[in-house]
């Protein structure tokens, strides 16, 4: 993409962002309606869909694609990711009014800790191919300790959590610090995922920044999905694994390795992968809601 178009999509995006931190800075003090974070809930996903439709005419077909396979895959990650702030505000007794504010600054600091991450990540893509080896084994390793691990546990403090209560600070301190120490970890996870979808930047960057809007809203509506998307992490952890695989094999044929073992490598298209994660996706969902009439009967 050319500087300009880089120029424009952050001026306008960070336009976007800077009005709803002024909005969240206003409101502060006010519980967010269910009504009100449904609306902009709705708005921010139009809006990329809006955005990512657009591409297939000042872009190309492939990168419209490659879009909506990232910004669904991190959509997804960041929803996860938000289940964990919600324990993480209830565990620290945040106030209502407050948690729009804590929010909206975990959310900021997830925008800054991508950029990084990104910028990272593209120097070593660039650099060294076999980077990609790396990615996929972190991404196999998540999807096992998604699924492995009990998806109903309580989140538990850490070291420096423990420190700071110890040290008598606020909750709203403390409940900040938890969330920015997280979203270290879900950049990990978030990172890796989208390289193996596109190799293109500025789709990687618009693809998280698109994930992350409306984010704020969303938790205000996604508490009662808690327990009714009970399989959520199952299959996050399949388009994870899914994603490492293809990381591994794009690797492999970088090095010229076309069979293992005398079985050819196989080449993902963005096609399917577009299909896995959809497919993966609606299917969770159904099962998770089947699962939840089954016991409301």
């Amino acid at each position: 993409m050319s500087a300009t178009v880089w120029l424009v999509t952050l001026l306008v995006l960070g336009l976007i962002l800077t009005i709803d931190l002024l909005i969240a800075i206003t409101n502060r003090h006010k519980v967010t309606t269910i009504k009100a974070a449904a609306i902009w809930t709705v708005f921010y996903i139009s809006l990329a869909i809006a955005f990512g439709l657009s591409m297939g005419s000042w872009g190309n077909a492939q990168a419209q694609g490659e879009f909506f396979a990232g910004w669904i895959t991190e959509y997804s990650l960041s929803m996860d990711n938000l289940f964990v702030f919600i324990l993480i505000l209830a565990r620290m007794k945040v106030s209502q009014e407050k948690e729009e504010l804590v929010l909206l600054i975990g959310i900021v600091m997830s925008l800054f800790l991508r950029g990084i991450f990104i910028g990272a990540g593209s120097a070593l893509v660039n650099r060294w191919s076999w980077v990609f080896f790396i990615f996929g084994a972190f991404l196999l390793y998540t999807a096992y300790k998604l699924i492995a691990e009990d998806s109903e546990e309580e989140y538990e403090e850490g070291p420096f959590i423990r420190f700071l209560h110890k040290k008598g600070a606020s909750y709203f301190v403390i409940a900040l610090s938890a969330i920015a120490t997280t979203n270290v970890i879900f950049a990990f996870d978030s990172i890796p995922a989208i390289f193996g979808l596109t190799k293109d930047p500025y789709i990687v960057v618009t693809a998280n920044i698109f994930a992350l809007m409306g984010l704020r809203q969303l938790y205000f509506i996604i508490g009662g999905l808690m327990k009714k998307l009970i399989y959520l992490s199952e299959g996050l952890a399949i388009i994870l694994g899914f994603i490492g695989l293809k990381l591994i094999f794009e690797a492999s044929h970088f090095q010229g390795w076309e069979k293992f073992f005398g079985v050819p490598i196989p080449e993902i298209s963005l096609a399917l992968s577009l299909s896995v994660i959809l497919g993966v996706l609606l299917l969770t969902t159904v099962l998770s809601l089947l699962k939840g009439q089954k016991k409301i009967a």
